[in-house]
């Protein structure tokens, strides 16, 4: 199945005003904001129709189209970027089978995931979209821990049933391990905020309303569980570097580090 990739960028952040404009500075001492960090690694990805920044801010959209990006305009109302994508799809028409909503806080994601939501997604006739969880490193589980025992919200976590399917989203670590469990880490599955939808998927979420839990997580894929439709959870090992999100701005340093080790610039 064909796929674009679509990437939400909101200016207003709750925690982190400004965020896609955030400076990040690469292998080489190359400083670039967020979203063209976000924009590179989404035209990285092999066989996308095509790649997009969705946002309602003029200062963002400037920002792309000054780095050579692609912009679709999007309304104000949406209130997490699967509602942009959702809108951003309406504007662009049928420009793919598959959308996938990769964040514009995770410049780390690899592009193996990408392909691999798209096959988990074309096979699996009962999920209404799919989305990534990396099996935590050693590392990545204490960035976590710290973050929450911080009172910040350092990542996602997810759990899933044996079909593959998610039982649940959080912004705290689960499913909770004992103090001094030997292997913590290889129990927790970190979110990547990444979405395979297809377009009927998108317009189901849009039919949907706001759920409780959604609001109160301030995560909008428990919209579709709270309505009971099936998300297919893809798993992935721990890869050779942390799939660190920009949430908050002492993020930055830990990211920078990656792209440094990385050679990325």
């Amino acid at each position: 199945m064909t796929f674009a990739i679509v990437i939400p960028a909101r200016y207003q952040s709750q925690r982190f005003p400004g965020k896609p404009l955030a400076p990040l500075r690469g292998a080489d001492g190359t400083v670039k904001p967020l979203v063209q960090r976000s924009w590179e690694a989404a035209c990285a990805i092999p066989g996308a129709a095509g790649v997009w920044v969705a946002t309602d801010d003029a200062r963002i959209a400037d920002a792309v189209e000054g780095f050579g990006g692609q912009v679709v305009m999007t309304s104000p109302d949406c209130r997490n970027g699967t509602e942009r994508c959702a809108d951003a799809l309406a504007r662009l028409g049928p420009v793919a089978d598959m959308v996938v909503n990769l964040q514009g806080d995770a410049p780390l994601t690899p592009a193996f995931v990408i392909s691999g939501l798209v096959e988990a997604l074309s096979a699996d006739g009962e999920a209404i979209m799919a989305t990534p969880a990396l099996r935590c490193s050693e590392s990545t589980y204490a960035h976590l821990v710290a973050d929450q025992a911080a009172g910040r919200v350092g990542g996602t976590t997810v759990v899933a049933n044996a079909r593959g399917h998610a039982l649940y989203f959080s912004k705290r670590v689960i499913p909770h391990m004992p103090p001094g469990h030997p292997a913590a880490h290889e129990s927790v599955f970190l979110h990547l905020g990444v979405y395979a939808y297809r377009p009927e998927g998108l317009a189901a979420y849009m039919a949907l309303p706001p759920s409780a839990l959604e609001e109160l997580e301030g995560l909008e894929q428990l919209r579709f569980l709270e309505a009971e439709r099936p998300i297919r959870v893809v798993p992935f090992d721990p890869i050779g570097w942390d799939c660190i999100e920009l949430n908050n701005p002492e993020d930055a340093p830990a990211i920078e580090a990656v792209l440094k080790a990385r050679g990325i610039v």
